[in-house]
C-alpha cells in the first residue's frame, strides 16, 4: 500500500533551478520519494500543514567526527595543534565500542534535530573491530542518511599520525563492506577516511587508496590545514603518487597552492570546508571562494563538537562572514570594487544542501526537492520572532533561523522530527552519552 505525505502550503525553496521557488507550494511524498512539487497538489495523503513554514531540502554535513559527541566542549579554546594532543592522544585511546555507540547515536540525533539529514561520519576511532560495528549500529538506529567513513584507530598519536607506518586494516574494511554495505543503494553507504601524505608513509598512503578503489568506495582526507598539514603539499604529493581522482573529497584546503587547486579541479575531486573550526582553531581562512573560483562546488561541514557547535546554521554564517570580510578587505586594500562573485545568502543555502549532496556522492538521491529524489525535507518555522517577518526566504534560513526553528525533519520519507520534537528516544540517547562522558573522564583520571 502506497504511503503518502503531503506538505501543504509552505514557502518551498527547492534548490533545483528547474523546480524553482514556490512562495506557496506543496510537496508530495510517496513511499519515500518526492513525487511532485507544485503550487497545489490534490492527493489522498497524510497532510502536514506548512503554513508559515519555509520548506527546504535537508542540510548535508560532509565531515563530522561524530564519535566526539561524548566529549562535547572539552576543548573550547583549542588550536589544531592542541586537538591532536588533547583529543586524539588523550581521549581517543580510551574509547570503548559502547562509547562510540553512545556518541554516534546522540551525535546523529543532534544532526536530525538541527535539520541535517545527511552526514559523512569521519570515524577515526576504530581501535578494535567492534568499534565500527558500534558506530554503524548507532547510525542505523538514528534513521539518518549517512556515509560511514571508516578511519584508522587512534590508540597512540605516535603510531597513527606523523609518518605512521600502520595502515587501516584492509580485512576489516572488507568485512564491513560485505556485512553492512553489500549494496550502495541503502540509507547508509561506505567510504574510507584516510590520513594521507605527511601523516603516513607513502606505502601506507598508496595501500589505503588501493583498498578504497578495490572496494569501489569514496575516499575522504584532510589536507592543507594549519601549521601541521599546511606545509605538507599533500595534494601535490598525491598527484606525484598517481592517486588523484574524482572519488576523493579534500577537507579544509586552507593552504592549497594554486597548482594544487588546479589538480583537485582537473581530477574531478570535491571539497569540504569547516569554516567555524578553520577560523577558530587556526586551520586558515575557509577557502569557499577559492574553491568556487577554480570551478569547484564546495560543501560545508561541522568537524568537531569538542570545540564548535554542531549545526549547519553556524557553518553558513561562519563561511559567509569570513569570506566576505576577506574579500572586502582585499578590495579595500586594492581600491577596487568587490567582485560580482561575492558570496550571497542564497548561495550559502545552496552550498549547505545541494553542494553537500554532490560532495557526498548522493546528488542523485538528495540535496534538492526534485521529483524522483528521495524525500529528505526540512521545515523551518518562519513565524518565530527571530525569523519573522520574512522578506527573503533564503536569507531567513541562512541568516536568521537556528536549531529552535527546525520544526519538521523527514529522511527518506520518514518523519524524524515532528512539531519541533524528535520522534526518537532522546532521553535514552542523552543518558547513554552522559554515561559515556563519565566513563571517559574516569578513565582519563585513572590514566593521569
Amino acid at each position: 500500500m502506497t504511503h503518502r505525505i503531503l506538505l501543504r502550503a509552505g514557502h518551498v525553496l527547492s534548490m533545483d533551478p528547474a523546480v524553482g521557488d514556490l512562495p506557496r507550494g506543496d510537496v508530495l511524498i510517496e513511499d519515500g520519494w518526492i513525487a511532485a512539487v507544485d503550487r497545489e497538489i490534490g492527493a489522498d495523503a497524510e497532510v502536514l500543514d506548512m503554513t508559515g513554514r519555509i520548506v527546504i531540502p535537508g542540510f548535508v554535513d560532509t565531515h563530522r567526527h561524530t564519535w566526539e559527541a561524548s566529549i562535547r566542549n572539552v576543548a573550547p579554546d583549542a588550536t589544531l595543534d592542541d586537538y591532536f594532543v588533547d583529543i586524539l592522544d588523550t581521549f581517543a585511546p580510551l574509547y570503548t565500542p559502547e562509547d562510540v555507540y553512545a556518541a554516534n547515536l546522540a551525535g546523529a540525533l543532534e544532526c536530525l534535530n538541527a535539520g541535517i539529514t545527511t552526514l559523512v561520519d569521519w570515524s577515526h576511532i576504530n581501535n578494535t573491530p567492534e568499534h565500527p560495528d558500534a558506530a554503524i549500529r548507532a547510525l542505523t538506529e538514528s534513521g539518518i542518511r549517512a556515509q560511514y567513513a571508516y578511519g584508522s584507530a587512534n590508540t597512540s598519536l605516535a603510531d597513527y599520525w606523523f609518518e605512521s607506518k600502520i595502515a587501516i586494516p584492509g580485512d576489516d574494511v572488507r568485512r564491513i563492506r560485505t556485512e553492512y554495505f553489500s549494496s550502495d543503494a541503502g540509507l547508509l553507504t561506505l567510504a574510507l577516511a584516510t590520513r594521507g601524505p605527511g601523516f603516513c608513509v607513502n606505502d601506507v598512503v598508496t595501500s589505503e587508496w588501493a583498498l578504497a578503489r578495490e572496494l569501489d568506495i569514496p575516499i575522504t582526507v584532510h589536507v592543507a590545514m594549519g601549521r601541521l598539514a599546511g606545509r605538507f603539499g599533500m595534494v601535490k604529493q598525491l598527484h606525484d603518487l598517481g592517486l588523484l581522482g574524482p572519488d576523493t573529497t579534500y577537507i579544509h584546503c586552507c593552504y592549497l597552492s594554486d597548482e594544487e587547486w588546479r589538480l583537485v579541479a582537473d581530477s574531478g575531486g570535491t571539497v569540504s570546508i569547516a569554516p567555524q573550526v578553520e577560523t577558530q582553531m587556526g586551520h586558515g581562512w575557509p577557502p569557499v571562494m577559492k574553491a568556487i573560483e577554480h570551478g569547484l562546488r564546495p560543501s560545508l561541514s561541522i568537524d568537531v563538537v569538542t570545540t564548535v557547535p554542531g549545526d549547519m546554521f553556524t557553518q553558513i554564517r561562519a563561511a559567509f562572514g569570513a569570506e566576505r570580510a576577506r574579500v572586502n578587505a582585499a578590495s579595500w586594500q586594492a581600491d577596487v570594487p568587490v567582485p560580482d562573485t561575492m558570496l550571497t545568502a542564497r548561495r550559502m543555502l545552496e552550498i549547505a544542501t545541494r553542494n553537500g549532496a554532490h560532495v557526498a556522492g548522493l546528488e542523485d538521491r538528495t540535496g534538492s526537492l526534485t521529483p524522483g529524489k528521495r524525500a529528505d525535507v526540512v521545515a523551518i518555522d518562519a513565524t518565530a520572532l527571530n525569523v519573522a517577518p520574512v522578506h527573503d526566504a533564503a536569507a531567513a534560513v541562512a541568516l536568521s533561523a537556528d536549531v529552535s526553528n527546525v520544526e519538521t525533519v523527514i529522511v527518506d520519507g520518514v518523519v524524524r522530527k515532528r512539531d519541533g520534537r524528535l520522534t526518537a528516544d532522546v532521553a535514552r540517547a542523552r543518558r547513554l552519552v552522559e554515561e559515556s562522558r563519565d566513563r571517559l573522564l574516569a578513565a582519563k583520571e585513572a590514566r593521569a
